[in-house]
């Protein structure tokens, strides 16, 4: 059985971020924002936390050009919204799927956004799903505040 998990860094504090993934193992995070920077949470900007996830032997990648939900492409987009549909169709999010799915193969992965709650995100609406489609066997575990 293949295992992804999911995290949302919310405002949680950097301590407690890590608590969290070392409960259940998570030896790399892919990082799957759109930004790695956070104006309200800083200790989530992508060189701090990166850096943090070294100190804890937790390997770190930036997805976000590939799976992250805010797009360049206009074709992405009807009237200013994002249509998913249309960003699961683009190779360079069928790339990253890829590299999730290869990710998983050596490593004990989470993806991680920003919103604490995993079904208003779009690592669940989107990256999920269509890791889903593509590997029906995956078992997805989302990481909530309360482990």
């Amino acid at each position: 059985m293949k295992e992804l998990f999911t995290i949302g860094h919310s405002n949680h504090s950097l301590d407690h971020f890590l608590e969290l993934l070392l409960a259940h193992q998570v030896s790399a995070i892919a990082d799957v924002r759109s930004i790695p920077y956070s104006k309200y949470s800083p200790q989530f900007n992508k060189n701090v936390l990166e850096s943090a996830l070294r100190d804890a032997n937790i390997d770190y990648m930036f997805l976000g050009r590939e799976l992250g939900a805010s797009r360049s492409e206009d074709s992405c987009y009807i009237d200013g919204q994002a249509k998913y549909d249309r960003i699961a169709q683009l190779p360079t999010f069928r790339s990253g799927l890829e590299k999730v799915l290869q990710g998983i193969e050596l490593y004990r992965v989470a993806l991680m956004c920003s919103e604490s709650d995993p079904i208003t995100c779009h690592r669940t609406i989107l990256v999920c799903r269509e890791l889903k489609r593509t590997c029906p066997d995956l078992e997805i575990t989302h990481i909530l505040a309360d482990g």
